[in-house]
This record gives structure tokens, sequence and C-alpha cells, in this order.
């Protein structure tokens, strides 16, 4: 029988702040949910708007993490697999499929929303750092004139 293959990557917002719990074995896990925009061509030929919500858990250090970086409304990246489990409620089958966590990706700044162009905003592997102040002006860029000599494309290293 062949092998499958269960991975998943989104990309969203936080639509609640991470609740981090503790399993009575002593095991830390964290649970948070994702909204994921998405634009699509309708029937009538104009663009319409929607959101799917999908509820992530992140186990372990992973999961102490996530919830101490992460926030309501903040932008995260999440690669992980696909797990559904099926329970009993009130005498009614409940079921639920949920995203694993294998990594989390924090996006934008430490404060929140979009990161200046370049800025990642941290990982999961290494926390972000704190914000450089928005008062200090970059430098202007002075471009030297070469003269007029023409460019030999042998001293071009590539």
């Amino acid at each position: 029988m062949a092998r499958s293959f269960n991975q998943v990557t989104l990309m969203g917002n936080l639509t609640r702040d991470p609740e981090l719990r503790t399993t009575p074995n002593g095991q830390s896990v964290c649970s948070f949910s994702l909204a994921l925009n998405r634009s699509y061509k309708g029937s009538d030929g104009n663009w319409q708007e929607a959101t799917d919500f999908i509820d992530v858990v992140a186990w372990g250090p992973l999961g102490e993490r996530v919830s101490q970086y992460l926030s309501k409304g903040r932008p995260a990246l999440v690669s992980g697999r696909l797990q559904s489990r099926a329970w009993e409620q009130d005498g009614q089958k409940r079921s639920k499929v949920e995203v694993v966590a294998q990594d989390v990706t924090f996006l934008g700044g430490p404060g929140g929303g979009s990161a200046p162009s370049g800025d990642d905003g941290g990982s999961t592997d290494a926390p972000a750092a704190s914000a450089k102040p928005a008062s200090k002006k970059k430098e202007d860029v002075v471009i030297e004139d070469i003269g007029d000599e023409p460019i030999n494309l042998d001293d071009i290293p590539f």
C-alpha cells in the first residue's frame, strides 16, 4: 500500500489569544484559531471575499512559545498536519478536524501588524527582537561618479 502525505501550510491572523493548558501528565498544549481570507470569482462574475476559520494545536515548547509571543490579530505562518478526532458530548457524537502545528513562524513586528519590509518578525526558533527606534533616519546613499571609462565586462565576477 502506498504511503500517504499529510502536510498543510497556512498563513492567517489569530482570531483569539492562544490558550495554553497542561495535560495531566505535564505536557503543554496551546490551542488557537487562524482566520484565512480568500477571494474567488462568483457565479455572477464578480469577486467575492470569504474567510475560513481553522483550529490549530501546538504541543510542548512550540505551544509555550506561541502562547508567549502571539496574540489576537497577529499574523502567523503555520505548517503542520491535519488530524481528525471524535468524542461524545451530551449523548451526541462530535468530530473535528484541526491542524497539529509542527512549526509556527511569527509574522509582522513585535507589536503586531505588518513589519517593515525585510523583517519577518521572528520565528519559533528565534523570538522577535525588540523594534528599532522609529525616529532614526536612514543615511543618504552617495553615488560616486565613475568617470567616462567604459566598463570592461571581463571585470564583472558573475
